[in-house]
């Protein structure tokens, strides 16, 4: 799992990232990163709810009450600024990539 640094770091960008690709609730969010991460990002709702409440008061998320198969669920979804937001970070984790990539070197195996 990762340390409580590096999830608090790359919270923001991966929630960003999932709703650039389709809007989603909360519960969802957490499950599909779960499951993407291969287990290995496990948010709890004191994780995900306040950095979606963040995202939303700064323009970047917007959210809507559905009610889908009787279920009333808050949904979330990503803003133009938000896109742009994540573009920027986007640079930004490439080049924190890109650096430990060459300081490492390919001689590292991850599996």
């Amino acid at each position: 799992m990762l340390s409580k640094d590096l999830t608090a770091a790359s919270t923001r960008p991966l929630i960003l990232s999932f709703l650039a690709k389709q809007e989603s609730y909360g519960y969802d969010i957490i499950k599909n990163i779960q499951e993407l991460s291969n287990n290995e990002i496990i948010w709890k709702d004191g994780t995900l709810y306040p950095v979606l409440k963040k995202l939303c008061e700064s323009g970047l998320v917007e959210s809507e009450w559905k009610t889908v198969d009787g279920r009333k669920r808050k949904y979330y979804r990503i803003t133009k600024a938000g896109l742009e937001t994540l573009e920027s970070e986007k640079l930004q984790w490439q080049i924190v990539n890109d650096t430990l990539t060459n300081m490492w070197g390919n001689s590292i195996c991850f599996n």
